[in-house]
């Protein structure tokens, strides 16, 4: 038996419910028998938490990633400043060490050190800094280990799987972002994802209107009718199966959502407020269409009950298990192509002779 999925946790923002809920998630240790967790962070802003919360997980510091251990919920030490811990209130110390943890964690997959990430909560505003010009995590772990590929943000639970066409825009640039070809090329990653990540084999995908009513028409808009309908005529041509667009209160309010595998949005809350709505504690945020397997819980830094020990680490539970979940899943459905069979080629005969197969191995990929 091979070792377990070593599983990199960045600790997000120190003031926020970041540590509260990595100590919560991993207080009973049977989750120790499904991965090896690697926390990004600090042992003294760690201990600082679980003394404050009196939360009695146990945690082994470690100072590089190849010394975790089986068994242990293990604390990787980025940095060795001090940092002031204020539980609640936004820092700029705060997200500075944030960053660094973020920042050891990019450098260490790219050395292959562990298999999959999951990322506490940060603050966007606080962790800005000359390193760090991004709307967040999704775009700066697109930018970092993307290797060119788009990266796709996905709110999902058992029930619900909502992407989006555009992530953190303010709402007065979302229209002028939306075009047929980021409609489609949104599409496709979320129809790859849901075959390859989540094993759905022929995923049906619901494209949401950009406009109250769909546009009714052209009346109230008429991106549903220049871009977005378009763009779905093309998706249907690449094969894949695509429907709308749909109106987002109608296909929401009349539960239109459970007869699709996928629901793509065309901006954040339009998506995200009714997957939160549906999905309580349950969501997780994963970053599709990128090498790494990146997902996180689907809440912020929730500054309003820092340090009240009342946060719910259901979601940041249910994040590593979806990673691990995805990481097989892409295991299983990369293993049959990584060797393909030999392929059958005409031979050209210069002779007049009847033509012949022949065999010729294509190159295996590595």
């Amino acid at each position: 038996m091979g070792r377990k999925i070593r599983v990199a946790i960045t600790h997000g923002d120190t003031n926020g419910i970041g540590y509260e809920v990595i100590l919560k998630a991993f207080a009973n240790p049977a989750i120790l028998e499904l991965c090896t967790p690697i926390i990004y962070g600090s042992p003294k802003v760690a201990a600082y938490h679980r003394k404050a919360l009196d939360v009695p997980t146990n945690f082994s510091i470690i100072e590089q990633a190849e010394d975790a251990q089986e068994g242990r919920l293990n604390l990787l030490a980025t940095f060795e400043e001090e940092v002031k811990v204020e539980m609640g209130q936004p820092s700029k110390e705060a997200g500075t060490a944030a960053l660094k943890a973020l920042d050891r964690a990019m450098t260490d997959y790219r050395q292959g050190l562990y298999d999959v990430l999951v990322t506490a909560p940060i603050n966007k505003n606080t962790i800005q800094s000359d390193m760090f010009k991004f709307c967040g995590h999704t775009e700066y772990i697109e930018q970092c280990l993307g290797e060119g590929k788009k990266a796709l943000m996905i709110l999902m639970n058992d029930t619900l799987r909502v992407a989006l066409v555009t992530t953190h825009l303010p709402i007065k640039e979302v229209a002028a972002a939306i075009t047929k070809e980021k409609v489609v090329e949104k599409a496709t990653i979320f129809h790859q994802s849901l075959k390859r990540d989540l094993r759905i084999s022929n995923p049906r995908i619901a494209v949401l209107a950009l406009n109250p009513h769909a546009g009714d028409g052209g009346v109230l808009g008429t991106e549903e009718q220049e871009i977005i309908a378009p763009a779905i005529a093309e998706l249907e041509a690449k094969g894949i199966q695509a429907f709308g667009p749909y109106a987002a209160d109608g296909f929401f309010g009349s539960g239109a959502y459970q007869r699709f595998d996928g629901v793509l949005a065309m901006y954040h809350d339009q998506g995200l407020a009714p997957f939160k709505t549906v999905a309580h504690e349950s969501g997780v945020n994963f970053t599709a269409g990128l090498p790494i397997v990146r997902t996180s819980p689907d809440h912020g830094t929730a500054y309003d009950i820092a340090g009240k020990g009342v946060a719910d680490e259901q979601s940041f539970r249910q994040a590593i298990y979806a990673a691990i979940d995805i990481w097989r899943n892409r295991q299983q459905y990369d293993e049959p192509l990584e060797n393909p069979l030999p392929k059958l080629y005409h031979e050209k005969r210069e002779d007049g002779e009847k033509a012949r197969f022949t065999v010729k191995k294509e190159p295996t990929k590595a």
